[in-house]
């Protein structure tokens, strides 16, 4: 299965990133606008077009520090060939579009380290993992929600002391403003750090080709993962939008607002920080710190419950299914 046309085949590949990024999109338009849906400041259409305003606006000021960790972070760069970045695709974009399908928010992030992960263990065995990066990465699938929860949960307290005297029709006024600011915050967090992951990913190829040495993200791939991940968050995934603004627990202007502030706070600084986190992981523990401080009631743990065993999941089964791909590949002759 030797690659006769690299530059088909490379291309093909940059496309199949955008794709993953596009669908990337779609299951996280849910985090963006989720609480603004829910508590019904913004319709989902007019929702999911101030996300997308967002998500592309985050193309400039972040840096590319979590395209890197992607990047290099996560296997050893010498081990890189297209067909290693075919498998870790294949495995990402299936697990994450039938997650989609089914309505389940999961973090697409963590499906494309699973990726990578899976393929590098077949292609190389453990010694060509970067352990140090995937401790960082698993340490924050336990941590962000946690701050979100915690962030939260704290803002609300906050709020409601600093409004204590206010009017609960006056405070509701100014929190449907406050909610355009807090989920555009937050739609800048995403596409900081998600649109990166993508980034990485294009970048796997161009080395891979041969077509640079270094890894650096020429200005084309920045601009163009963040418009793939801008038409899927405005395309949106409705279900999941359905599980995570309604399902999970109902939120006033003031509960939104306080749920995605915690969120943006803490997606930003990762992003920063060159930290791939999941934004499904940080806005949902937003959601149930707020919901969870009214009474413990008002937060279905139920959906909460499955929300959480996807998280788990989605590393191992887009691992699987990645290593599945190469070890096909590799039978076949391809490298």
């Amino acid at each position: 299965m030797e690659i006769t046309y690299i530059p088909y085949f490379a291309i093909l590949l940059i496309v199949l990133a955008l794709l993953f990024d596009f669908l990337n999109g779609m299951n996280d338009a849910a985090n963006s606008i989720a609480t603004i849906v829910s508590t019904r400041v913004l319709t989902p259409r007019v929702a999911v077009a101030w996300a997308a305003f967002f998500n592309m606006a985050a193309a400039f000021g972040f840096g590319v520090g979590v395209a890197k960790t992607i990047g290099k972070g996560i296997v050893l760069p010498e081990i890189l060939s297209l067909w290693f970045v075919f498998a870790i695709l294949t495995g990402a974009i299936i697990w994450t579009y039938g997650c989609t399908i089914i309505g389940l928010p999961i973090s697409v992030s963590h499906a494309l380290v699973g990726g990578i992960i899976g393929a590098g263990l077949v292609k190389g065995g453990a010694k060509v993992l970067v352990w140090n990066g995937i401790a960082k990465i698993a340490t924050f699938i336990v941590l962000s929600p946690l701050v979100g929860f915690l962030l939260g949960a704290v803002l609300s307290i906050l709020v409601a002391w600093i409004f204590r005297r206010w009017a609960p029709r006056r405070i509701d006024r100014v929190f449907r403003v406050g909610q355009l600011v807090s989920s555009a915050l937050f739609s800048l967090g995403h596409g900081a750090n998600d649109a990166q992951k993508t980034m990485g990913i294009i970048v796997m190829v161009i080395v891979a080709a041969g077509w640079q040495q270094e890894f650096n993200v020429p200005l084309w791939v920045i601009l163009s993962c963040h418009v793939a991940i801008a038409l899927g968050t405005l395309l949106g995934g409705w279900r999941v939008v359905h599980t995570m603004g309604i399902k999970v627990t109902k939120l006033v202007p003031v509960g939104g607002f306080c749920a995605e502030t915690a969120a943006a706070i803490s997606i930003i600084l990762s992003s920063l920080g060159a930290i791939p986190v999941s934004t499904t992981h940080t806005i949902t523990g937003g959601i149930i710190g707020v919901g969870s401080l009214h009474r413990m009631s008002a937060v279905r743990w139920g959906i909460a419950g499955n929300i959480v065993v996807a998280w788990i999941l989605t590393m191992p089964g887009a691992a699987i299914i990645s290593a599945i791909v190469y070890l096909v590949i590799h039978a076949s002759g391809g490298e």
